[in-house]
Parts: C-alpha cells; structure tokens; sequence
C-alpha cells in the first residue's frame, strides 16, 4: 500500500487571511484604527501588548480595556493551467479579543495583566475541493496571558516586561486518498491543545513634548503538542483500519516568531497625532513542520515538511485627529512582506503580500468611559505559486473585511 505522509499544516498555520504567516494584529482598536501602529504612542493599558516600556507613563490610576474584532475573509484558488478549476473558501467568522487592565503601584511603577489573541482564525475551503488531500478545514486559537511590570525610570524613559502564558488550541480535517467503490474517501480529524512561553519587553524613549520613541521586543514562543489525538476514518469496505489505527497520537512543534518593532509617535500639531511603526518579524525560525506519530505502521510513516519560511518586515503609517475633546478620529496604512518562499505555498498558509487600510475613533460617552471603533480593510495581492512536494500549484488570492468595537474605562 502507498505511504501516506500526514504532513499538512496541522497546528497554527493557515491564518494567513489578515496577517502573514499566521500572524494576528488586532490587539487594540485604537492601534488598528492607525494602521497597527503603537510601539512609539503613549496609550496606557494596552501598551501591555504593543510596548510594555510605555506602560510607565499611564496617566490613571485605574485602566481597563477590552474589545472584539469580527473578521469576514475569504480566499479564492484557480488551479494551474490548463485546468480551469476554481475554488473558494467559506470561512466562518474570526473573532480575536482583548483584554488589557493597570494600575499604579506608585508614581512610577504599574502592573497589569493582558488576555490577547496574537495567533488564531478559522479557515475551510470545504471537503471535496480538489486540495483536500491538504487541508478541508483548520481552525486556532492561541491566548496570550501576560502579566507585566513597567517602572518610568524618569520623565524621558520608561521600561517594562511581561511574562507571556499562551494556550493553544487547535483543529484541522484533512481528507485521505483511500477511496471505495462507492466513492466514499478517508479522513483525518487532528486535535490538540498545549500550553506554552515566553517574554514581552519594551522601552520607551520620550524626547520631547512632540515626539516619542519605543523599541518592543516579543520573543519567540515555541509551541510543542505532544499527545495530541489523530483520529483517521477509512472506508471500511477497504479494510485499512489496521494501517491507520483509528485513535492515534501524535507529537509536533512549531514556532510562534519573535517580533521586533520601533516606533515613533509625533504631535504634530494640538489636534494631529501622526504615528511609524517598522516591525521586523523571525520567521526563518519555521523551518520545517515535523510529526511524530504513537502508532506507525507501514503506511502511516513520521514525515518532515520543508516551510523555511523567510524573515520580513511590516511597514505601518498611522494619524488621529481630534475633531472635539471628547471625539478623536484615526486612519492608517500598512504594507504586509510574506514570508513563505517560491515552490512551498500551501492552501494552509495562502500567504501573499498585502496591504491594509484602516480607519477608527474614539468617542468619549463619559468622562471615564471611551467607546472605540475600527474598520480594516485587506487586499493580497495575486500570487501564482504552490506546493512543489505535492505538486500543487495555482494562483491564489485573499481579502479580508474586519470591523471592531471596543470599551475603555479609567479612574
């Protein structure tokens, strides 16, 4: 019998559909109103997550934040000529969250606690698309637990760090070239959750009352599943159940990326705030997807899957304007590098480059209330490519439509 390599993307890798990679940016409203900017603003409690060196200079004692966005993606696939095939996906509905809470413990030290999804989304091009012997469906979500301290050294500088808890969960089918005589075809179900750990570090650099500097440092998190249950469905009239035993295990690991970004934020007059942010991103840590199955047998081998994903950069542009004291207005651009090299495109990871466009505000209901609002709009480029181990290639493109709404509270 033919072996098999159950070597698809089975942990976090198909969440390409707002961020390359399967990176996530919406961790603020606020920020993503301005393109994701945020490493060189000053923006109390969810500086947590984008520069906890920042964090020193919140001005309440008290800040809360927590908020939602509601992502509507899809990805469309024309299979390489002279085939006229076309597919599109239907993804459910991506729903990352936030939450961010401070206080001060003196005038120059804070605590807070961050709840974030930096990785996650639902993918599914369906069960009989002709690229199902890859991927039918996946679905993650990794939540990020950080508690973090952040001490304003003095009016200029400010430091902070954060120890990072992520739990990881995730679900993927796959479907098996193991077909009978009624066209009934095999199946993989793959589940696991795991948790995992790492470190957010910031400082932040206010040179004068105009302009602010913050470098962020997020570090790499590497997400070992072990244990985690491969379920294979095959035809029974086949009688391969013995070949690939029905409750497997299975052991993987893959890297979350370090995330370097510097930031400047720049008061360029009473009413305008105009923001940079450069974000380098580790991805050449993903260098192949491994898989270690409990129960091998002479057609269900452990397998090696090449990724050698390359490191990249995010360019972010990002303004507010505030039309009245309790009323402030935003808009940002930002320019999304892939990662995923020439000849291993999967339908997993569609990664191309992409561009984002963002708008958002903020409305002052109450003197310590705020109600935020974002609208991100993302276009990937076309990118005509694919797989060359399994030989599938095709032209592959992604657009994501993502509102967001959000509540921030201070005393």
């Amino acid at each position: 019998m033919k072996k098999l390599f159950i070597g698809a993307a089975l942990l976090i890798s198909s969440l390409s559909a707002y961020a390359e990679g399967y990176q996530v940016n919406l961790q603020g409203n606020r920020q993503t109103g301005m393109g994701h900017t945020g490493t060189g603003l000053l923006m109390g409690a969810s500086s947590l997550h984008f520069n906890p060196g920042a964090l020193g200079f919140m001005e309440s004692k008290y800040e809360f934040s927590l908020g939602a966005s509601f992502i509507f993606s899809n990805n469309t696939f024309q299979k390489q000529g002279p085939s006229l095939y076309e597919a599109k996906s239907d993804n459910p509905m991506g729903t990352p969250f936030y939450f961010y809470g401070a206080t001060k413990l003196t005038d120059k030290m804070v605590f807070g606690l961050s709840v974030t999804t930096p990785f996650g989304n639902s993918l599914s091009w369906g069960k009989e698309w002709d690229g199902r012997f890859l991927i039918q469906d996946i679905s993650l979500r990794a939540i990020f637990i950080q508690p973090t301290i952040a001490y304003k050294i003095n009016d200029k500088f400010g430091v902070g760090v954060g120890f990072v808890a992520v739990n990881g969960d995730v679900e993927l089918n796959k479907a098996l070239p193991l077909t009978d005589q009624g066209g009934v075809e095999g199946n993989v179900n793959i589940a696991g959750n795991t948790w995992a750990f790492g470190f957010n570090a910031g400082l932040t650099y206010k040179a004068n009352e105009t302009l602010t500097l913050g470098l962020n440092y997020r570090s790499e998190v590497m997400v070992k599943l072990e244990g985690g249950d491969a379920t294979f469905n095959t035809p029974k009239s086949l009688n391969t159940s013995s070949a690939f035993p029905k409750n497997n295990k299975f052991d993987a690991q893959l890297p979350m990326p370090y995330n370097i970004t510097f930031g400047a934020g720049f008061q360029a007059s009473e009413k305008l705030l105009l923001a940079l942010d450069l974000q380098y991103v580790g991805w050449s840590a993903y260098k192949t997807l491994d898989f270690d199955f409990e129960q091998n047998t002479p057609s269900l081998q452990d397998s090696e899957n090449v990724r050698n994903f390359e490191n990249t950069m995010i360019y972010r542009l990002g303004a507010e304007y505030e039309l009245k004291e309790n009323v402030q207005l935003r808009a940002g651009i930002y320019y999304d590098t892939t990662p995923i090299p020439e000849d291993l495109l999967t339908p997993e990871t569609p990664g191309t480059n992409k561009t984002g466009i963002s708008a958002g505000f903020t409305w002052g209901i109450t003197e310590k209330m705020d109600l935020d609002g974002s609208l991100l709009y993302i276009h990937g480029q076309k990118r005509e490519d694919g797989y060359a181990p399994s030989n599938f290639y095709g032209t592959y493109s992604t657009n994501a439509i993502i509102p967001g709404i959000g509540l921030t509270y201070s005393f």
